[in-house]
């Protein structure tokens, strides 16, 4: 059968043509994959390119009537709206007949819905979203990105240690390295919440922890993944997009002010097009909600075809490398020494 991904056909700016479109991209670069489009099937039916028919018997459309808009508060309308494509995506992957959800939808309904419907890891006190910002040298991993505004330390404790298993088992880093976000990197910084949680990730010993990273520190590739609670993280995420946007719009404007900038933007039309690129969320498609007991792939509202084409090819990896699965017995295992987890497979 391959690996069945469950897409919301609904959600996103721009569905359900983007994600029809970024479906197909996906089929096209894996074999074994299966895609189920879960929406209005009138709409998708109408609006599925003729370049499906190549694929027609690795794709379906799931009908669910009703659509979680971007404006209804997540955590209670995925209650309310049951035949809404997110709630149904979710209940396929809960009865087995998908492997892994993405959607571009409504993210607090997505949060809300995964730990309604899916429930959470057994070990797992809160599930994390999971993001990736650029750095010099390639990308960095934080979490929480916002499932969580407050935390307590035993949270940011689990953050690294889900924060670790993720970027080892999908991301392929051989010993990723752990950090825990402060105000500096000396012992006696950060607030209560962080340095009881440093002294949790240091007795636990379960993760290759460096200890306390700054702000400065989260582009410089001094660790993989950066922990530290939700508000913090969105934060970081809209300040660093934010920040890419203005700077290569004054970028831009400083350059085009006289004639040999403009011969400067020609010249470097291909820096300028790679630095933007650097903070497109597009190549790494979507971001993974980790703790929950199923694989539930969030993408940006913005998302083009191609950001949804990379998303559900991580919701294919993840799928493929039995994430939840060597997630939940890494959780469960009481570690009867202070060494971090040997490299390699989990089970």
């Amino acid at each position: 059968m391959g690996v069945r991904v469950a897409v919301d056909a609904m959600g996103g700016d721009f569905a359900p043509k983007v994600n029809l479109d970024g479906g197909l991209l996906a089929l096209k670069d894996k074999a074994d994959l299966h895609l189920l489009f879960v929406g209005q099937k009138n709409l998708i039916s109408a609006q599925m390119p003729a370049a499906a028919t190549a694929f027609k018997d690795r794709w379906e459309i799931v009908d669910a009537a009703e659509v979680i808009s971007m404006d209804d508060h997540g955590a209670s309308v995925i209650r309310k709206k049951k035949d809404s494509s997110i709630h149904v995506g979710l209940r396929l992957m809960k009865d087995g007949k998908a492997d892994a959800f993405i959607s571009a939808g409504n993210s607090g309904a997505m949060m809300a819905g995964a730990v309604l419907v899916l429930g959470r890891i057994a070990e797992v006190e809160r599930p994390a979203i999971l993001i990736k910002l650029p750095t010099a040298n390639g990308y960095i991993s934080i979490l929480d990105a916002g499932a969580n505004v407050d935390c307590k330390a035993s949270h940011l404790a689990q953050f690294a240690e889900m924060g670790f298993l993720y970027a080892r088992e999908v991301e392929k880093l051989e010993n990723p390295r752990i950090g825990l976000l402060s105000n500096g990197s000396e012992n006696h910084k950060g607030n209560d919440l962080t340095r009881e949680a440093d002294r949790l990730i240091r007795e636990a010993g379960k993760v290759p922890y460096v200890g306390y990273v700054e702000g400065n520190d989260l582009f410089t590739a001094k660790v993989d993944v950066v922990v530290c609670d939700g508000f913090v993280g969105n934060v970081i995420l809209k300040v660093s997009e934010g920040l890419a946007d203005t700077a290569f719009h004054w970028f831009r404007t400083e350059l085009t002010k006289d004639m040999m900038g403009l011969m400067g933007v020609f010249l470097m039309r291909k820096v300028l097009r790679n630095f933007r690129t650097k903070f497109d969320y597009q190549p790494y498609g979507a971001a993974p909600l980790l703790g929950v007991n199923g694989i539930a792939m969030i993408s940006h509202g913005r998302s083009t075809e191609i950001a949804i084409r990379n998303g559900i090819l991580r919701s294919y990896q993840a799928a493929t490398d039995r994430l939840v699965e060597k997630m939940t017995h890494a959780l469960a295992q009481v570690s009867a020494t202070k060494t971090p987890p040997a490299q390699g497979t989990l089970s």
